[in-house]
């Protein structure tokens, strides 16, 4: 770490952590993120990638939750618009579960808490047309249902480019990084870190400090000794979602949302091209959100979901890879976990001089404006004024000259015809604008350095270490991409022992 002393030191590297940083480096504060693991290594990247106001809360009577939420989707969908994009959600009526009128109510509130934005408003769509691109991988005793549109989005990546941005702007970010100490002075914060894989201890000052990380948030003030004196600290209910990915199971670009028996929902969801994304369950959680794993009875349950709507039925044996997260909820004292609130609450300390903030629950769509909430009140609890601004202001890479994706993809293709079409689609995808810094100088595969298989080249991975603070495999081929699903075992090898080069 370069400096001794930070106007702030966020603990955290999850999507909350890191949009903090952001908002805050971009307001002209020294800025220090300290992440235990990796960025979006926890609970932001265990999402079901939705950017989206979440339809099911509206029957929760979480009205302002949903408005809110659904007018960060097209925010984010403004500032991130290569790495967010719109996806049909296809919601067959089951005549046992919710009633139709129930369906229409909830869609049209849906569609008018905010106005849909560029998204097209919901319609009834007829699921039992033969041909039915809708209807054809259901049973047929479904033959109603409603279409409506939300945001998809690679989480991990989200996360990255927060961070990537607050660097830009000044921040230090420090992964793998530990919080061992957090002693209060009269006007800063002591904060004693250690280096996660050489032991390495380090202190430094910081004016203020922000606990962001998400299911560990009162188990770090616990561990730190700094919960004496605040009986009103909310508590946390620890609750697991996990997913599973099977093999491409229908054709379509859209998604199907599936009421469940124990009124649940389930979705399906196209994913990475060959595979198709189904979750999430909601189970409640005692452990270190570290070994968050999915249980056998999360799979039988996920797949009896399937199975209730598709004509194609899968067992566990179909399943090619799942994940598994915890959701720090704020426990609002609901029996089931899927009534408690997803709404958020940033807790002040205020029996510490130097400002102290904690951010319990939240979720991913909403990260942005919480990371606002955050640093206005840090702003007016130190004094200090500064614009909001990350409401606009593009996400790295997001920067696409006016154009749509689509339009940006073709000018990107007319630029480097050599470039496979493949390889183009990822990088515009996953990069934006940003992948000129991957091919910068080349004018064929070529310059692109060692190809390790599969299409990855020794320019992207230099880029991931030197910009994205990869440190292993796993960050590239998990957090950074999905590669992990695509490339061979030699393909992975081949990376693992270039990032380890790099990092010599």
């Amino acid at each position: 770490m370069s400096n001794s002393h930070y106007d702030l030191c966020v603990i955290g590297g999850g999507i909350n952590g890191t949009g903090i940083a952001r908002d805050a480096a971009g307001r002209g504060l020294s800025v220090l993120l300290v992440e235990a693991d990796d960025l979006g290594g926890a609970t932001s990247g265990a999402s079901t990638k939705l950017i989206h106001g979440g339809l099911r809360y509206l029957e929760h009577y979480e009205f302002l939750m949903v408005r809110d939420a659904l007018k960060e989707r097209e925010r984010l969908m403004n500032i991130a618009p290569h790495l967010i994009s719109p996806m049909e959600f296809i919601l067959p009526h089951d005549k046992s579960q919710r009633p139709i009128w129930m369906i229409r109510l909830g869609l049209f509130l849906y569609d008018n808490l905010v106005g849909t934005g560029p998204l097209p408003g919901s319609k009834k769509v007829d699921l039992s047309t033969e041909g039915s691109a809708y209807g054809t991988p259901l049973i047929s005793a479904l033959e109603t249902g409603f279409s409506y549109h939300d945001g998809w989005v690679d989480d991990c990546r989200l996360v990255v480019l927060n961070a990537l941005d607050a660097a830009e702007k000044g921040a230090e970010i420090r992964t793998r990084t530990i919080c061992r100490k957090l002693t209060a002075g009269k006007q800063k914060w002591v904060v004693g870190l250690s280096d996660a894989q050489s032991g390495e201890e380090k202190t430094v000052t910081a004016s203020m400090v922000v606990n962001a990380t998400g299911p560990w948030v009162r188990g770090l003030l616990n561990a730190l000794g700094v919960t004496e004196g605040d009986p009103d600290l909310p508590g946390v209910r620890l609750v697991k979602g996990s997913h599973v990915i099977l093999p491409r199971q229908y054709n379509g670009a859209h998604s199907y949302i599936l009421q469940q028996p124990d009124k649940r929902i389930v979705f399906a969801i196209p994913y990475e091209e060959n595979y198709t994304l189904i979750g999430t369950t909601e189970e409640d959680y005692e452990g270190s959100p570290s070994d968050a794993h999915i249980s056998d009875q999360e799979m039988t349950y996920l797949c009896e979901a399937w199975n209730r709507s598709f004509e194609k039925q899968i067992t566990r044996d179909d399943i090619v890879f799942t994940y598994s997260g915890v959701r720090p909820l704020i426990n609002d004292g609901n029996e089931s976990a899927s009534a408690v609130t997803r709404d958020y609450k940033i807790y002040n300390h205020k029996r510490f001089s130097p400002p102290l903030l904690s951010v319990f629950g939240g979720k991913l769509t909403t990260y942005r404006v919480l990371s606002e909430k955050v640093v206005n009140t840090l702003f007016r609890l130190s004094g200090r004024t500064g614009g909001r601004w990350t409401a606009v202001s593009p996400l790295p890479g997001g920067d696409l000259g006016g154009l749509s994706l689509e339009k940006f993809i073709e000018k990107k293709r007319e630029a480097y015809p050599w470039l496979p079409e493949k390889l183009l689609l990822r990088y515009a995808r996953s990069y934006g604008s940003y992948m000129s810094l991957i091919l910068q100088g080349a004018e064929g595969v070529e310059h692109l350095g060692q190809h390790y298989g599969d299409g990855v080249f020794e320019a992207e991975i230099n880029y991931l270490v030197k910009n994205e603070w990869a440190q292993t495999s796993e960050d590239v081929l998990w957090r950074r991409s999905k590669l992990g699903l695509h490339v061979t075992d030699k393909t992975a090898q081949n990376i693992e022992k270039a990032v380890l080069d790099l990092r010599k």
